[in-house]
């Protein structure tokens, strides 16, 4: 039960937003532009960022959510999302998507966790400062996004059907009208 008065048929951030409806442009304009504006990862890295990110701080919602639309734009699907998940070193990724969710991972601990080897190694993998930038921008804003979520103890579907069909309107309508 969430710890105000939210629409508990909405999941997640979209209670939130329709709580406090100011809140869901600008919000949902960050998203847009983090996951889906142009850049150079490709959305589904991008979306695997978010996921990872999501998953080491433990927000269920975001993780599910995140991990469906990575999943959904990645060619390894849902499998390759868990591997990541559980082991990165070992998943079949680019060595500079490895080194870039290192860099997450970093964030995620503190931004002065940050270090110069984490982007030393980034840049060796090939990684541009564009990338880097974006990887730690997307990173912490989804610490944000999972304290707002968890933090107000919003409703997350048990249903890995329903993260499913969230991330089939994220990928198809993107994250500009969430409300």
């Amino acid at each position: 039960m969430a710890h105000i008065d939210l629409d508990d048929t909405l999941p997640g951030l979209r209670a939130l937003l329709k709580f406090r409806p100011e809140t869901a442009g600008p919000l949902g304009a960050l998203a847009e532009t983090l996951l889906r504006g142009p850049g150079p990862l490709e959305r589904g890295e991008r979306e695997l960022i978010a996921a990872y990110v999501s998953e080491l701080n433990g927000c269920r919602f975001c993780s599910s959510s995140h991990s469906a639309c990575a999943a959904a734009q990645l060619p390894g699907g849902m499998a390759l999302v868990r591997h990541v998940h559980a082991d990165p070193e070992g998943a079949p990724i680019s060595e500079k998507l490895r080194a870039l969710l290192a860099v997450a991972a970093a964030v995620q601990r503190g931004g002065r966790e940050v270090g110069a080897e984490h982007v030393a190694a980034a840049r060796h993998a090939g990684a541009s400062d564009v990338e880097i930038h974006d990887t730690v921008l997307i990173a912490a804003a989804f610490c944000m996004f999972n304290r707002y979520v968890d933090g107000l103890a919003t409703t997350a579907p048990s249903d890995p059907a329903a993260y499913a069909q969230i991330a089939e309107r994220l990928v198809s309508e993107g994250y500009a009208n969430l409300r």
